[in-house]
């Protein structure tokens, strides 16, 4: 790979953490705020709701910040991201039903372990298939 691709590369990936460190913290502040105001019962449930403000904020940063340089069609791209993060929304929900109401472990450690899988898996299918 050349130096002008490595560069943009690590330009690239700054951008994706630092999108997804903004993302990250609207999911779990709207999380934070549907278990501790509004009461919600279940860690799981708390967190697909709060997976929904997340997303949205991950696709914007994505489209306009992170991949600035893609060519794809809005709707093509909002498709298909909107299909990847509904999996990774599941996984997510999956990790936190499992780590904090069966297991009665902190959510705020799930959080993290699922937010890292996502992070790693989101990159890679972002980078190559959604926004290529």
């Amino acid at each position: 790979m050349h130096a002008s691709a490595d560069r943009a590369l690590g330009g690239q990936f700054f951008r994706y953490v630092v999108n997804g460190l903004l993302a990250t913290a609207i999911h779990f502040s709207v999380l934070t705020f549907n278990l501790n105001v509004l009461g919600i019962g279940s860690a799981g449930v708390a967190n697909g709701i709060a997976a929904i403000f997340g997303i949205t904020a991950s696709f914007i940063g994505s489209r306009y910040f992170v991949f600035r340089g893609t060519q794809g069609r809005l709707l093509n791209q909002g498709l298909l991201f909107l299909l990847f993060y509904a999996g990774i929304a599941l996984l997510h929900a999956l990790v936190m039903y499992l780590w904090t109401d069966r297991l009665a472990f902190d959510y705020r450690i799930g959080f993290l372990l699922a937010t890292g899988m996502q992070m790693v898996l989101s990159f890679f299918v972002n980078k190559f298939m959604v926004f290529k």
